[in-house]
């Protein structure tokens, strides 16, 4: 049957079938590489060992596959969401040295445009002050000009240019209050001479006192209220300019030219963060803390509020929030001022209180420091968006925000509360 069948096909088909199969076999061999060659030849050889001499195998990486290895810039512009320990990672560097060649602190504020060092030598904290010191007085007096830069503090900029924080505000049209920002021009000296002091004032010993640490103080306004200049009280303390203080520590008052403020009675010391708002007095533990809040804000570079909103705006998308949304919060808590800090102890853009700041830690997974502004903004879009995702309705999640939602399953929404929703639903068409 098969002969038959097979004789019984057109001769056509026979003839395609039969030239289907040669064309591969006839195909040109390839030559092998002489080294693969050579690698076969010894692997037969070898028979049953099947190893490859290692003088046939290559024992270099051909340059084009070796990684390259990152040279380390001598300074670095810090860029929108860089932290200090990513970019010494980047750079195959210490987190702890670039810390220290910038004399900067694990909680320092690092913002986008700031330039870094990343080899060389820090140079001491002090090293400006003492230089100043040494400066001839007449320094103070040159009626010179100063453009503010990045982290600089009026205090700072005093004791650098060996002059009282007074006299700074007096020739700038400033006070403790005044905020500064990168560009600016402040006038360190005026153009007058200062009449010397009388030989017995100067050889006079300096007299010496303490100072308690109240709230809403700063070293500058505690320098500029004894008539000290700031680089003497911080020598007398071992601080920086940096350094945070807190209330009811002790402070050296070297060389006091005023009663210590010790004695001043607490009524004079005007807090940066009022105790009370609408009708609630908080405790003072929180009010406390508030100021030491403010007080950081207020030393520290901030973005702008043109800056912060299209920072918010950012991270809503980012986090699958409703820009609008996020941004009516923002205006609404604070009108998207970084620096806001309320008696409640809210604070930055977002108005988020710390223990709603450790939430919201939670919920991105890493700790979050609300002093700075991407964070604080992380922190306030995390928290709205876990409230729409858990409350019934969007009124009732705006409602949570405000009062705690919490209080707003069980109690409803107080008349306040009412109001509050409708305002941010209001800001939410502006900004849609």
């Amino acid at each position: 049957m098969i002969a038959v069948t097979t004789a019984a096909l057109p001769a056509v088909v026979l003839s395609s079938l039969a030239l289907a199969q040669p064309a591969a076999a006839q195909a040109p061999t390839r030559p092998l590489p002489a080294t693969l060659a050579a690698a076969m030849k010894a692997q037969a050889a070898e028979g049953a060992s099947a190893l490859i001499p290692a003088a046939l195998v290559s024992t270099t990486i051909p340059a084009a596959f070796q990684p390259a290895q990152r040279s380390v810039p001598a300074a670095y512009t810090i860029a929108r969401g860089d932290t200090i320990s990513a970019i010494a990672r980047k750079f195959g560097l210490s987190t702890s040295g670039v810390l220290k060649l910038n004399n900067l602190r694990t909680n320092t504020i690092i913002y986008p445009g700031q330039r870094i060092k990343l080899s060389g030598s820090a140079s001491s904290p002090a090293a400006a002050p003492a230089r100043a010191a040494a400066a001839p007085a007449a320094l103070a007096n040159s009626g010179g000009t100063y453009t503010v830069k990045p982290g600089d503090t009026l205090g700072a900029i005093a004791a650098r240019h060996n002059a009282r924080l007074t006299d700074i505000f007096s020739w700038n049209g400033l006070n403790a209050r005044s905020v500064i920002y990168p560009g600016q021009k402040v006038k360190v000296g005026a153009s007058r001479t200062t009449a010397p002091k009388p030989a017995s004032a100067a050889a006079a010993p300096a007299p010496s006192g303490s100072y308690t640490i109240k709230a809403g103080d700063t070293l500058s306004g505690i320098a500029s209220r004894h008539g000290v200049k700031l680089s003497k009280v911080l020598a007398a303390n071992r601080l920086s300019v940096t350094s945070v203080i807190y209330p009811g520590n002790k402070l050296v008052i070297p060389g006091a030219s005023v009663q210590p403020a010790s004695s001043t009675p607490a009524a004079n010391v005007t807090p940066l963060v009022p105790s009370s708002f609408l009708g609630f007095t908080y405790p003072k533990a929180v009010v406390s803390s508030a100021n030491q809040n403010k007080a950081l804000l207020n030393a520290s570079p901030v973005p702008s509020r043109d800056q912060m909103r299209t920072i918010v705006a950012d991270t809503a998308r980012a986090m699958g929030v409703k820009p609008s949304l996020a941004l009516a919060f923002a205006y609404q808590e604070s009108g998207f001022d970084q620096r806001a800090v309320s008696p409640a102890n809210a604070i930055g853009t977002m108005q988020v209180i710390p223990t709603s700041g450790e939430w919201a830690s939670d919920l991105v997974g890493r700790k979050l420091n609300l002093l700075d502004p991407y964070d604080n903004v992380t922190a306030g879009v995390a928290i709205i968006k876990r409230l729409i995702d858990t409350s019934k309705n969007l009124d009732s999640a705006i409602a949570g925000y405000y009062q705690g939602q919490y209080s707003v399953s069980k109690y409803g929404m107080y008349d306040d509360t009412k109001v509050y929703v409708a305002a941010i639903k209001a800001h939410q068409k502006n900004f849609g």
